[in-house]
């Protein structure tokens, strides 16, 4: 079965004037056009292909790849306001709609927004949606300590960032576990601090406890790399200049510092930290 808003792999199966018909193993067809016909196609191949409706609702598939898929979450950008609601560039030629019901704010022209791609049942046709939250569930949540997710910079609150968790879940970063800048939609790697008993989940932007020590002493490793062998931070430096320098805490820093120093790959003087040599 073709499943429109997502990728099929498809077979080919014959060349024609306006491009080549692309199947299923159920004996469904469908048009890749001759814009996005490679030249070094051959008949029976499979091909991986974004498939959706055209402007004029007919099914079709593409080698472009969308900035968001069905039932996939992204941050993307008002090209158009028009009488039923606003159009976005999703990296296809068609644009993505959100009606205006669909939409926690009123959208404005050039602003860009998280967003939710679903099948709108009534319509048939994918649809977008900034009413994330009825999207996500925490209901079942199976994580352990430490497990690294993908997130998706969703809106501050006043205790931090929200995010979604792995397109499926509402996580939070904490205002005092962020060390370095963020927006809305910067797509990033964390890690689950906890899940508490209502589910709610608290993340981290770097691993917890004893696996944070690696690669935050790697991290200061190839920072001092790029600045030519030194950093002016030292243990009397303020957790001010250290997360301004390298988006960490000081804590976190002084391990990453420690773990360096004990393998002889630095040497701390009163100006700061010097790597040494081989």
């Amino acid at each position: 079965m073709i499943e429109l808003g997502n990728y099929n792999t498809l077979k080919v199966l014959r060349s024609t004037s306006i491009g080549l018909f692309l199947g299923d193993d159920e004996g469904t067809e469908i048009l890749l056009p001759n814009k996005y016909v490679p030249s070094d196609f051959e008949i029976d191949q499979e091909m991986d292909v974004f498939c959706y409706l055209d402007n004029a609702e007919r099914p079709i598939s593409t080698t472009l790849k969308p900035k968001i898929v069905r039932n996939g979450f992204a941050y993307l950008k008002v090209v158009e306001v028009g009488a039923y609601g606003a159009f976005l560039d999703w990296g296809l030629e068609k644009h993505l709609l959100v009606p205006f019901r669909e939409q926690s704010h009123r959208m404005e022209e050039g602003q860009s927004y998280v967003v939710h791609c679903y099948m709108d049942e009534e319509s048939m046709r994918l649809t977008g949606s900034s009413r994330v939250d009825k999207f996500l569930s925490n209901e079942s949540v199976a994580y352990d300590q430490n497990d690294q997710v993908d997130l998706l910079i969703n809106r501050k609150t006043p205790l931090g960032w929200e995010v979604i968790v792995d397109n499926r879940h509402k996580g939070l970063v904490f205002d005092s576990d962020i060390y370095r800048p963020l927006e809305i939609g910067d797509q990033v790697k964390g890690y689950v601090k906890s899940v508490r008993d209502d589910k709610k989940i608290d993340i981290s932007l770097q691993p917890i406890g004893a696996k944070m020590l690696e690669p935050t002493a790697k991290f200061i490793f190839d920072k001092l790399v790029k600045n030519n062998g030194f950093l002016p931070l030292h243990d009397k430096s303020s957790p001010e200049e250290i997360q301004h320098t390298l988006h960490m805490s000081k804590k976190a820093f002084k391990k990453g510092v420690g773990i360096l120093y004990r393998q002889r790959k630095i040497d701390i003087q009163d100006d700061g930290i010097h790597l040494l040599g081989d």
